[in-house]
């Protein structure tokens, strides 16, 4: 009988899985790196035991670790959330060698889905739909290339080992083979340690389309429906929806249909996901079965009712699913956004770094959260950069939308940049069909003026303090100037709560009605405004309809500053990590824009390019090595005109 649950894994996912076992009766374990010690994960569950080193093969990779960790603490079953180790079937079987009922399927059925290649090959034995490709065990450089030609363009490059979007390199043409190749080897070997690739015919306009199924060990086996993961960066999903829209009815059920059929041929036991490209006219192909329960499990479990968790803790243990494929059955639309921490205008670069403040929208009916942060968290560069999901169920899908952009636009982060202004308007996009948009508008003159008013309510010196009954500051002056992007803003105190400010020429009144530690509204010009307002030193961070602005504040010139951003074409790494490639030498003279050098951080490569013609004056790091955020890696010498 299960008692004592290891969670195997780090952040959003154990909350969540955490949140099930305690609600079962189970006692919840968790395990924690050293840049996790802190770490909200660690905070929710019952226990939670010291594993290893930051690096993930000292901690949530280490296999061996984490299995005399479930020994020493009278584990009964691990369950191994989503990424890490939760489709390696060495792991799988390990835990079962050692007692230990692992929460996942057999390690026979990891192991035959668990190459893309082979089970694309078998899946089409068995009458699946698969695309056209590669997907043989000869990997020799000139081999793929002559396949590569063979299949057409335009292709993709996957990791025959792995998923999550990782070393996924699409290539337009012959001559781009030989360089995406190699990248994504070395990102296979890093994230998977299998280095192996496969080609496939690339559709450009492709839906990306899932069918959720569960299998007990009785011969039982459902359909929780689909779910459509077409909204990607990077070949990584940031939004999903369930079900998928816009499906004919008989396609919706050739894909549940063939999600059953290819579960069933690998003998598959408890929560699966097989994945599908479906082209413009709804022809669909299998391209993989995740052998795990999905990030994206949440939109389900909305639709149908059913807490996925539960039923995999249960079938590990040996019983029947709880319900029939016609007890089962769909109500509403439900969709969710996984939030970053990452900068969508500069090419997703993750951000790392101290959370200061982090608040998240309000629970309410029609709304979930899993979350794996909290205000004063770290984020570590040592992994996945994802904070959390947001997720949303109404009736129809546009309720839903809505329901989630709205909740969307409540978040409030500082510390570290997200993609929560990407969401948003992907989310507008498809709501009232706005252009998108991958960072917060700038600043405007509305800003400068609330942002001046909330200096002027929050000063102390001098005789003149006004209050309300309620014992709020209003005003410390008579009058107060400030600056904002090179516009000056004087605030005239007029009457209680009453106020005037001037910028470029034009005034503002402003009746002040309430004033918190962090929160103003006021009138302005006749429309109620609402601001919440977070200080960090010389910044005021302004969340104000779904915006963020950052202004910096000094009762001098240039006073409240919209935060500068990095400049393109900067010869400093922006974030930690390690070097995994030097493209130039000392001495070698490069065009603008060629590739100087690329730096692995958080299971990503990013390649620094030349910001001018130069020639190289130094290399200041070679591959394998571990640079800090800022290092200056190349010294660029511009060319003379």
């Amino acid at each position: 009988m299960l008692r004592r649950l290891l969670i195997a894994n780090r952040g959003e996912i154990v909350c969540r899985i955490a949140r099930t076992a305690q609600r079962m009766g189970l006692t919840s374990i968790a395990v924690y790196s050293e840049a996790d010690a802190h770490a909200r994960h660690v905070r929710m569950a019952d226990e939670a035991y010291f594993l290893g080193a930051a690096p993930a093969a000292d901690s949530y990779l280490n296999i061996g670790k984490i299995l005399d960790l479930a020994r020493r603490v009278g584990a009964d079953a691990v369950h191994p959330g989503y990424g890490f180790l939760s489709e390696n079937a060495a792991f799988a079987q390990a835990c079962s060698d050692a007692g230990l009922i692992f929460v996942g399927p057999p390690a026979a059925a990891i192991r035959a889905m668990g190459s893309k290649s082979a089970s694309k090959a078998a899946m089409a034995a068995v009458g699946v739909p698969v695309a056209p490709g590669y997907h043989g065990e000869d990997q020799a450089p000139q081999r793929l290339l002559a396949e590569a030609q063979r299949v057409g363009f335009p292709l993709i490059i996957k990791a025959s080992a792995g998923g999550g979007g990782k070393g996924m390199q699409v290539v337009n043409s012959a001559a781009e083979v030989a360089a995406a190749v190699e990248s994504a080897q070395r990102l296979a070997r890093t994230a998977f340690g299998d280095d192996r690739l496969l080609l496939e015919r690339y559709f450009p306009r492709a839906r990306h389309v899932e069918v959720q199924v569960f299998a007990d060990s009785h011969g039982g086996i459902v359909s929780l429906f689909d779910r459509d993961c077409s909204v990607q960066r990077r070949h990584q999903k940031i939004i999903e929806e369930a079900p998928a829209p816009g499906l004919r009815e008989e396609v919706r059920a050739g894909m549940s249909q063939a999600a059953i059929q290819s579960a069933r041929a690998v003998g598959y036991v408890g929560a699966g996901t097989v994945e599908f490209l479906v082209d413009e006219a709804q022809h669909f192909y299998f391209m993989e079965m995740n052998t795990r329960l999905q990030v994206e499990h949440p939109v389900t479990e909305f639709i149908t009712g059913v807490d996925l968790v539960e039923w995999q803790l249960r079938v590990a243990q040996g019983a029947r699913l709880p319900k029939q494929q016609h007890e089962i059955a769909q109500h509403g639309a439900a969709m969710e956004a996984r939030l970053y921490a990452e900068d969508p205008g500069h090419g997703y670069l993750p951000s790392v770094g101290r959370i200061a403040h982090l608040r998240w929208p309000d629970s309410a009916a029609g709304l979930r959260l899993d979350v794996g942060v909290d205000a004063g968290d770290e984020v570590s560069p040592f992994y996945d950069p994802m904070l959390g999901k947001v997720i949303a169920w109404g009736e129809t899908r546009g309720e839903a939308a809505e329901r989630l952009h709205r909740a969307l636009d409540d978040i409030e982060i500082t510390g570290v940049t997200t993609n929560r202004a990407l969401l948003v308007s992907v989310l507008a996009d498809e709501v009232r069909h706005a252009r998108l948009a991958f960072a917060d508008p700038p600043a405007g003159d509305a800003d400068a003026v609330l942002a001046a008013v909330w200096c002027a309510t929050r000063e102390t010196s001098g005789d003149a303090l006004w209050t309300d009954s309620r014992g709020w500051r209003l005003a410390a002056s008579p009058s107060s100037a400030w600056t904002f992007a090179q516009r000056g803003v004087v605030v005239e105190y007029c009457a209680p709560a009453s106020y005037l400010a001037h910028l470029a020429g034009r005034e503002y009144r402003l009746r002040v009605t309430a004033r918190g530690a962090q929160s103003l509204q006021a009138e302005l010009d006749g429309q109620m405004q609402r601001v919440r307002v977070i200080e960090a030193g010389q910044d005021l961070h302004l969340f104000r309809a779904g915006r963020q602005v950052v202004l910096r504040v000094a009762r001098t010139e240039d006073a409240l500053q919209v935060s500068a951003g990095a400049e393109e074409g900067s010869l400093l790494t922006p974030l930690p990590g390690t070097v995994v490639a030097v493209h130039v030498k000392q001495g070698q003279e490069v065009a603008r824009g060629a590739p100087l050098v690329t730096v692995e951080a958080m299971k990503m490569e990013h390649t620094l390019t030349a910001p001018y013609d130069g020639t190289v004056a130094r290399v200041a790091f070679a591959v394998a090595e571990r640079v800090a955020a800022g290092a200056i890696l190349v010294e660029l010498t511009p060319l003379e005109v």
